[in-house]
Protein backbone atom coordinates (compact mmCIF):
# COMPACT_ATOMS: atom_id res chain seq x y z
CA UNK A 1 0.00 0.00 0.00
CA UNK A 2 0.96 3.52 -0.76
CA UNK A 3 -0.14 6.29 1.36
CA UNK A 4 -0.95 9.60 -0.11
CA UNK A 5 0.68 11.94 2.96
CA UNK A 6 -1.87 15.26 3.04
CA UNK A 7 -4.79 16.16 4.58
CA UNK A 8 -5.45 18.17 1.39
CA UNK A 9 -9.21 15.77 0.17
CA UNK A 10 -8.14 17.83 -3.09
CA UNK A 11 -4.38 16.86 -3.30
CA UNK A 12 -4.97 13.49 -2.31
CA UNK A 13 -7.87 13.10 -5.15
CA UNK A 14 -5.27 14.83 -7.56
CA UNK A 15 -2.36 12.28 -7.01
CA UNK A 16 -4.86 10.07 -6.37
CA UNK A 17 -5.97 9.90 -10.41
CA UNK A 18 -2.35 10.26 -11.66
CA UNK A 19 -1.34 7.49 -9.88
CA UNK A 20 -4.31 5.15 -11.15
CA UNK A 21 -2.84 4.08 -14.32
CA UNK A 22 -0.33 1.80 -12.15
CA UNK A 23 -2.95 0.08 -9.98
CA UNK A 24 -1.63 0.85 -6.40
CA UNK A 25 -3.43 0.58 -3.37
CA UNK A 26 -3.25 3.71 -2.17
CA UNK A 27 -4.51 4.84 1.59
CA UNK A 28 -4.78 8.40 3.10
CA UNK A 29 -3.15 9.84 6.10
CA UNK A 30 -4.88 9.52 8.83
CA UNK A 31 -6.67 11.92 10.21
CA UNK A 32 -5.18 12.27 13.96
CA UNK A 33 -2.00 12.93 12.25
CA UNK A 34 -1.15 16.30 12.08
CA UNK A 35 2.55 17.17 9.69
CA UNK A 36 3.72 20.82 10.44
CA UNK A 37 5.58 22.53 7.42
CA UNK A 38 8.84 23.83 8.85
CA UNK A 39 11.05 23.17 5.72
CA UNK A 40 12.38 26.44 4.62
CA UNK A 41 11.64 24.56 0.47
CA UNK A 42 9.08 22.40 -0.95
CA UNK A 43 11.46 19.71 -0.50
CA UNK A 44 12.33 19.69 3.23
CA UNK A 45 8.41 19.90 3.44
CA UNK A 46 8.18 16.80 1.46
CA UNK A 47 10.43 14.67 2.99
CA UNK A 48 9.03 15.84 6.46
CA UNK A 49 5.46 14.76 5.40
CA UNK A 50 6.48 11.55 3.57
CA UNK A 51 9.39 10.16 6.49
CA UNK A 52 5.87 11.28 9.39
CA UNK A 53 3.72 9.31 8.14
CA UNK A 54 5.82 6.53 6.65
CA UNK A 55 6.62 5.74 9.95
CA UNK A 56 3.49 6.49 12.09
CA UNK A 57 1.59 4.05 9.44
CA UNK A 58 3.99 1.57 8.85
CA UNK A 59 3.51 1.55 4.91
CA UNK A 60 5.41 3.82 1.64
CA UNK A 61 4.46 7.36 2.08
CA UNK A 62 4.55 9.74 -1.01
CA UNK A 63 4.66 13.38 0.29
CA UNK A 64 3.63 16.33 -2.12
CA UNK A 65 4.50 20.11 -1.33
CA UNK A 66 3.77 22.49 -3.57
CA UNK A 67 3.25 26.25 -4.06
CA UNK A 68 3.15 29.21 -6.25
CA UNK A 69 6.57 31.22 -6.43
CA UNK A 70 5.82 34.83 -8.13
CA UNK A 71 8.93 36.53 -9.46
CA UNK A 72 7.74 40.27 -8.90
CA UNK A 73 7.70 39.36 -5.03
CA UNK A 74 11.03 37.56 -4.60
CA UNK A 75 9.27 33.88 -4.64
CA UNK A 76 6.60 34.40 -2.32
CA UNK A 77 4.20 32.98 -1.64
CA UNK A 78 6.44 30.30 -1.99
CA UNK A 79 6.43 27.69 1.33
CA UNK A 80 3.71 29.66 2.51
CA UNK A 81 1.24 29.80 -0.51
CA UNK A 82 -1.42 28.18 1.57
CA UNK A 83 -0.97 30.07 5.07
CA UNK A 84 -0.52 33.27 2.79
CA UNK A 85 -4.43 34.14 3.75
CA UNK A 86 -6.96 32.48 6.00
CA UNK A 87 -9.12 30.72 2.72
CA UNK A 88 -8.61 30.36 -0.83
CA UNK A 89 -10.31 33.49 -1.54
CA UNK A 90 -8.11 35.57 1.16
CA UNK A 91 -5.28 34.10 -0.44
CA UNK A 92 -5.85 35.20 -4.02
CA UNK A 93 -7.11 38.66 -3.29
CA UNK A 94 -3.89 39.22 -1.15
CA UNK A 95 -1.75 38.31 -4.00
CA UNK A 96 -3.59 40.73 -6.64
CA UNK A 97 -3.11 43.45 -3.77
CA UNK A 98 0.39 43.10 -3.89
CA UNK A 99 0.65 42.83 -7.77
CA UNK A 100 -1.37 45.62 -8.06
CA UNK A 101 0.11 48.04 -11.13
CA UNK A 102 2.62 45.63 -11.74
CA UNK A 103 3.26 44.55 -15.20
CA UNK A 104 6.16 41.49 -14.89
CA UNK A 105 3.63 38.91 -13.23
CA UNK A 106 5.80 36.01 -14.25
CA UNK A 107 5.24 32.94 -11.73
CA UNK A 108 5.86 29.09 -11.48
CA UNK A 109 3.68 26.21 -9.48
CA UNK A 110 6.07 24.23 -8.45
CA UNK A 111 5.39 20.66 -6.45
CA UNK A 112 8.48 19.01 -4.92
CA UNK A 113 7.54 15.02 -4.41
CA UNK A 114 8.98 12.50 -1.86
CA UNK A 115 8.92 8.86 -1.32
CA UNK A 116 9.74 7.22 1.64
CA UNK A 117 9.54 3.38 2.68
CA UNK A 118 7.99 2.23 5.86
CA UNK A 119 11.29 3.42 7.82
CA UNK A 120 11.01 6.55 6.89
CA UNK A 121 13.83 7.02 4.67
CA UNK A 122 13.12 9.05 1.43
CA UNK A 123 14.42 6.29 -1.22
CA UNK A 124 13.01 9.02 -4.15
CA UNK A 125 12.18 13.09 -4.68
CA UNK A 126 11.91 14.81 -7.51
CA UNK A 127 10.31 18.61 -8.01
CA UNK A 128 7.84 19.92 -10.79
CA UNK A 129 7.29 23.15 -12.61
CA UNK A 130 4.78 25.16 -14.79
CA UNK A 131 5.96 28.12 -16.03
CA UNK A 132 2.88 31.00 -16.43
CA UNK A 133 1.66 34.11 -15.38
CA UNK A 134 -0.83 35.91 -12.91
CA UNK A 135 -3.84 37.54 -14.64
CA UNK A 136 -5.31 40.63 -13.37
CA UNK A 137 -8.62 39.35 -12.62
CA UNK A 138 -9.65 35.90 -12.17
CA UNK A 139 -11.17 33.36 -14.59
CA UNK A 140 -13.03 30.61 -13.14
CA UNK A 141 -14.69 29.32 -9.86
CA UNK A 142 -12.22 28.08 -7.43
CA UNK A 143 -11.41 31.35 -6.05
CA UNK A 144 -7.82 30.34 -5.52
CA UNK A 145 -4.46 31.06 -6.77
CA UNK A 146 -5.70 28.27 -10.07
CA UNK A 147 -8.17 30.99 -11.04
CA UNK A 148 -5.52 33.65 -11.37
CA UNK A 149 -2.43 31.12 -12.66
CA UNK A 150 -2.62 31.38 -16.73
CA UNK A 151 -0.62 28.69 -18.65
CA UNK A 152 0.60 30.18 -22.25
CA UNK A 153 0.89 26.20 -23.52
CA UNK A 154 -2.43 25.20 -22.22
CA UNK A 155 -4.43 28.49 -23.34
CA UNK A 156 -6.29 28.22 -20.00
CA UNK A 157 -5.78 28.89 -16.20
CA UNK A 158 -4.94 26.12 -13.95
CA UNK A 159 -8.80 26.16 -12.53
CA UNK A 160 -9.75 25.76 -15.99
CA UNK A 161 -7.24 23.22 -16.76
CA UNK A 162 -9.27 19.47 -16.90
CA UNK A 163 -7.92 17.06 -14.61
CA UNK A 164 -6.64 14.74 -17.65
CA UNK A 165 -4.68 17.87 -18.17
CA UNK A 166 -3.07 18.30 -15.20
CA UNK A 167 -1.00 15.05 -15.87
CA UNK A 168 0.99 17.02 -18.85
CA UNK A 169 1.07 21.01 -17.97
CA UNK A 170 0.69 20.87 -14.16
CA UNK A 171 3.57 21.38 -11.57
CA UNK A 172 2.33 17.85 -9.54
CA UNK A 173 1.61 15.78 -12.90
CA UNK A 174 5.19 16.86 -14.09
CA UNK A 175 6.80 15.69 -10.46
CA UNK A 176 4.50 12.33 -10.93
CA UNK A 177 6.22 11.61 -14.54
CA UNK A 178 9.09 12.02 -13.82
CA UNK A 179 9.13 9.30 -10.89
CA UNK A 180 6.14 7.10 -12.20
CA UNK A 181 8.41 4.19 -13.50
CA UNK A 182 10.96 4.61 -10.20
CA UNK A 183 8.06 4.28 -8.23
CA UNK A 184 7.00 1.61 -9.84
CA UNK A 185 9.87 -0.30 -9.48
CA UNK A 186 10.59 0.46 -5.68
CA UNK A 187 7.02 -1.08 -5.13
CA UNK A 188 7.29 -3.90 -7.00
CA UNK A 189 4.37 -2.82 -9.82
CA UNK A 190 3.08 -3.57 -12.78
CA UNK A 191 1.90 -0.76 -14.69
CA UNK A 192 -1.96 -0.69 -16.38
CA UNK A 193 -0.63 2.06 -19.43
CA UNK A 194 2.20 2.14 -21.87
CA UNK A 195 2.87 5.14 -20.42
CA UNK A 196 2.02 7.18 -17.43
Amino acid sequence: MLVIASSNAGKVEEIAAMLSPMDIRLGVQPGELVVEETGSSFAENARLKAATVARFTGAWSLADDSGLVVDALNGAPGVYSARYGPDAASRQARLLAELKGSLYRAASLVSALALANPLGEILLETQGECRGEILEQPRGTARGYGDIFWIRAAGCTYGELPTSQRLKFGSRGRAVRSVAADIKRLLNLRMGLHEI
